[in-house]
């Protein structure tokens, strides 16, 4: 069986290139044990991110200025999109592709071997499977509750809260509030854990959510719908066939790696490098990043991203952002470790240069 283009995963990135390989004509084979599963996670990202070519119905909702708070509060001046996942996905039609529902065991340049036996043969193999779990790797974990506007009324959208108001003890890993509209008359109230080897336990999370939001007069019930999520934030790589996660574009200091994946999808399917060389320094600046963060001591998380939010908004966007920008990467970090408290530059330095 040949193909122009074997892409071995159907979340939201192999999906998206599958999709985008069709709009040019190409022959697309997609293979998934469950191509028909349905996403169930929340995404999201930076408006200015998403490409052209995205139906605006996959947007949910548009959070113009977000806001962050660390010691105090700070407004992003950035807009800020949530996606309807289940639009999202049919916004991505495979039209014309042969999809096998099957498992991809083993990726060459030109071939896929399948768990079925089958041998796949195509002038280009991507593997978009994501990244699979293991103790060794950092984890984000998260754990929320959807709610009607109505009873949520008394929390702006935040893309970050890290006040202590959640229960958790002194010198315990912190988590933070993470507060987006849904659309439709809802709004996700979730307790995330950034980073973490290993990572917080979604009861933890759980339980650390249900005293934030008493101590905000926010009232759950039992039948509210619960989102967890629990994924790593490393142990993919830049590599010529490699897409989306398993191609290293998971940011280690947001866990977002869709918008990315949708950005880059055309060019991929138009031949170009998943990653290219600039793509290469950015992952491995941002794993330093990541290096750093995990050598903090909880209690100086909040001073950390204090620091973040009083960068200028062009090195804020360049970090957050900037998966081709290895400058503007630099230029932040540079400016970030000039502004964290004296206390944390060696902790900081010595993680980031040291592997």
């Amino acid at each position: 069986m040949r193909a122009d283009i074997v892409v071995c995963g159907l979340g939201p990135a192999g999906r998206a290139l599958a999709h985008r390989c069709l709009t040019r004509g190409l022959s697309v084979l997609a293979i998934d044990p469950h191509p028909d599963r349905a996403w169930t996670a929340t995404y999201a990202g930076w408006q200015d991110e998403l490409p052209s070519w995205l139906a605006p119905e996959a947007i949910a909702a548009t959070v113009r200025q977000p806001i962050a708070w660390a010691l105090r509060e700070h407004r992003l001046h950035r807009p800020y999109v949530v996606l309807d996942t289940a639009r999202l996905r049919e916004s991505l039609p495979l039209d014309g592709a042969r999809v096998l529902a099957d498992r991809a065991v083993e990726l060459g340049p030109r071939t896929a071997t399948l768990a079925s036996g089958r041998t796949i043969t195509a002038a280009r193999v991507i593997d978009a499977r994501g990244i699979a779990r293991s103790p060794a790797l950092a984890e984000q974990t998260a754990y929320g509750v959807i709610v009607d506007a109505a009873r949520a009324a008394g929390i702006a959208p935040l893309f970050m809260d890290w006040r202590p108001d959640n229960g958790a003890e002194p010198g315990a890993p912190p988590s933070f509030l993470y507060a987006v509209p849904l659309g439709g008359g809802s709004m996700l109230l979730e307790e995330t854990c950034l980073a973490g080897r290993p990572a917080i336990d979604t009861g933890v999370l759980r339980d650390r959510l249900h005293r934030r939001l008493r101590c905000r007069a926010i009232a759950l019930t039992d039948t509210d719908p619960v989102e967890r999520a629990r994924f790593p934030l490393e142990g993919g790589g830049p590599g010529r066939r490699r897409f989306g996660a398993a191609g290293g574009f998971t940011h280690p200091a947001t866990g977002y790696s869709v918008a990315a994946a949708l950005a880059a999808a055309d060019a991929v399917a138009a031949g170009g490098a998943p990653t290219p060389v600039s793509a290469r320094a950015v992952h491995a600046l941002r794993k330093a990043g990541l290096r750093a963060l995990l050598a903090l001591p909880p209690a100086e998380i909040p001073d950390f991203f204090e620091a973040f939010f009083t960068l200028p908004d062009s090195l804020q966007r360049a970090y957050l952002s900037g998966r081709t920008d290895p400058r503007g990467t630099v230029a932040a970090m540079n400016a970030l470790f000039a502004a964290v408290p004296a206390r944390l530059r060696r902790r900081i330095a010595v993680a980031t240069i040291f592997r």
